[in-house]
């Protein structure tokens, strides 16, 4: 946890701490390893991209990981912080149709990019993942599922018949502390036999 000391080694004392995220006056946030971020700073440059299929515009600090922008100036707030070091998954979402860890991607890297979170993934009803995961009973915590469906997704269009092996080798990124994986494994399967996967 950051201490007073690596406050206002930073130029700034006062702050709120949330679990490991640190918000700080002025529209800064310090992650666990003490970086800061501005979650606007009024830039010339603004970096565009698509979130949910709508235009972004973002005028941050370029460093900031893509789940800050979500979660925090967007409010989708289904991608999950889980680790802020790429080893959970919980903050797994689509930059054009590829699954990447948005706690450690900046923002300035989704310049041009289409990002899905699991807010996007069905414009009409519920992904076939999804249901899968509802009809076998998958969540337990719920904490890392929106990762893991977001990973399975992608596993999906690269593979649509995914076998045991590629569903570990895909899957072994996404930690569920719950203990769940037979029960994801199932689901995955299932939703490869239904009719369509986008």
């Amino acid at each position: 946890m950051l201490t007073n000391e690596a406050g206002r080694q930073n130029g700034i004392s006062n702050k709120i701490v949330i679990g490991a995220i640190v918000l700080l006056n002025g529209g800064f946030r310090l992650d666990m390893t003490g970086r800061a971020f501005a979650c606007g700073n009024g830039s010339d440059s603004m970096i565009q991209f698509k979130v949910k299929g709508a235009e972004r515009s973002f005028d941050g600090d370029p460093e900031m990981p893509v789940l800050w922008d979500l979660r925090d100036v967007l409010g989708l707030t289904g991608t999950k912080f889980g680790c802020g070091v790429a080893l959970c998954g919980a903050c797994t979402v689509h930059q054009n149709g590829e699954a990447i860890r948005s706690c450690v991607v900046p923002v300035r890297t989704v310049a041009g990019s289409e990002i899905t979170t699991i807010e996007g993934i069905s414009g009409n009803g519920l992904h076939p993942v999804q249901k899968a995961w509802m009809d076998l009973n998958v969540p337990q915590c719920g904490h890392c599922q929106a990762g893991q469906i977001m990973q399975a997704i992608a596993l999906l269009k690269s593979k649509p018949r995914p076998s045991d092996q590629d569903i570990n080798e895909v899957m072994s990124g996404n930690i569920c502390r719950c203990g769940a994986y037979r029960q994801i494994r199932a689901a995955i399967k299932a939703a490869a036999t239904a009719t369509e996967v986008p």
